[in-house]
């Protein structure tokens, strides 16, 4: 039975939790691999809203083991803040459903100060980062200073670990005019919630390869958007992590071929949050209209998303970087209504025609989208469930987008209810 990787194909915000929430019930173990509390997902079940930043989607179906890996930075005040929330909202999640990976990096207060200080004296060039620590907390991890879960469960070596910390991060603090940090009371701090923390502790490498002998299903969850990986997005407004499938691999401590199909959520229209190139982006009444239908506000940070219409150029490159077997489009119904929709098929830099969104910064900068326009419909596609259901200039949207990025759907959303999905290849099939 296969095994599916699920991400972003855009800059993140595509719907990925109603997709994983939809593709856990035939999973038998989810799994984060990737990023931190700045990832958002949205699950609508049975009309009661459950909004998830850190644990992986599965959490909220009985019966379903989920892990949080090694590649994924871990806050855990954050951590616990999120298990007591979904307990008030009757989730009960312990030991026996929730795995950490024990070689995970904590993100600790200081990266978020670091975070923040840093965007505040960048001014106009700031990155738009969520302030929430993760990017300094991947730099400590890289640089070898970082504290790990297991950790937690030795006093000398948190200390250790604390003070390699703070002589890097006071250093910024410092040269930024705000407080540092002091290493007994970070220490207190960690043990006292060390705890509640440890039980969840495992040896994620070896549960995984217990799992894969077993011909369990395995769903990995990424977070983010092939467009903000560290290497392959709009660089330097990305997140400081890999986000294509290939990282679902070593972020979760299992070989490669593990992975057997890669599906690319992707919004029918396009998003940003923060800063950074956006080809697309609308500043009409168009762009007013999607954000307002897609209800286009952060489930972490609030923040309006910038709209604009599909991005085919950049689509087909997320997908040939990342192995995208299939995609779920997702929020089709957001453009039910509109005369005409267009998609980008090519852009104009320095009036040269670009078939790729080029990795220079001030290339991506000067990119102008070249159009091709399609008729758009009048009826309503939300909650379809079948292409009967839909109509006929929609299907010719759907075929189109598939044409222009080289891939074809898998899935089809129409509403943010999980079971308004329309299923075209089941990827736990292949």
């Amino acid at each position: 039975m296969a095994n599916v990787v699920v991400v972003g194909s855009q800059w993140g915000d595509e719907g990925k939790g109603k997709i994983v929430d939809w593709l856990s019930e035939r999973a038998d173990v989810v799994v984060r691999y990737q990023g931190g509390h700045n990832a958002g997902h949205t699950l609508v079940i049975d009309g009661k809203t459950y909004k998830l930043s850190l644990l992986p989607s599965g959490v909220v179906r009985p019966n379903k083991l989920s892990i949080i890996g090694n590649g994924v930075v871990i806050d855990p005040w954050a951590l616990l803040e999120e298990l007591d929330k979904l307990a008030g909202q009757g989730v009960d999640i312990g030991p026996e459903t929730l795995k950490v990976a024990e070689n995970a990096a904590l993100i600790l207060p200081m990266h978020g100060a670091v975070d923040r200080a840093r965007e505040a004296a960048s001014g106009s060039a700031k990155i738009g980062t969520t302030g929430r620590g993760i990017g300094p907390a991947y730099e400590d991890k890289v640089g070898r200073r970082a504290v790990r879960f297991c950790d937690l469960a030795d006093r000398d070596a948190l200390q250790a670990r604390i003070e390699a910390l703070l002589v890097h991060n006071n250093a910024l603090l410092r040269g930024l005019g705000e407080p540092e940090y002091r290493r007994d009371e970070l220490v207190g701090e960690l043990l006292r919630i060390a705890p509640r923390l440890l039980p969840f502790a495992d040896r994620v490498w070896e549960r995984l390869d217990l799992i894969q002998c077993q011909g369990q299903r395995i769903l990995f969850e990424g977070a983010q958007g092939a467009m903000l990986d560290v290497d392959h997005g709009t660089y330097p407004f990305v997140t400081s992590s890999n986000t294509v499938a290939g990282q679902a691999a070593s972020g979760a401590g299992i070989g490669p071929r593990a992975l057997d199909f890669v599906l690319g959520i992707t919004k029918a229209y396009t998003t940003r949050v923060g800063s950074g190139p956006f080809p697309t982006e609308l500043h009409d009444e168009v762009g007013r209209i999607l954000g307002e239908r897609g209800h286009e506000f952060g489930v972490v940070t609030g923040r309006q998303r910038r709209c604009g219409w599909f991005d085919a150029v950049m689509v087909r490159q997320a997908a040939k970087v990342g192995g995208i077997d299939g995609i779920a489009l997702t929020k089709l119904d957001v453009l039910d209504g509109l005369e005409e929709l267009k998609v980008c098929t090519g852009y104009l830099i320095d009036g040269e025609r670009c078939a790729h969104l080029p990795a220079l910064a001030a290339r991506q900068a000067a990119a102008l989208p070249v159009y091709e326009t399609l008729p758009g419909w009048s009826e309503s596609t939300r909650g379809a469930r079948s292409w009967a259901d839909l109509p006929a200039s929609a299907v010719k949207y759907i075929r189109r987008v598939e044409e222009l990025i080289e891939v074809p759907v898998a899935l089809l959303s129409t509403s943010p209810e999980r079971d308004d999905t329309i299923l075209v290849r089941d990827p736990f099939a292949d």
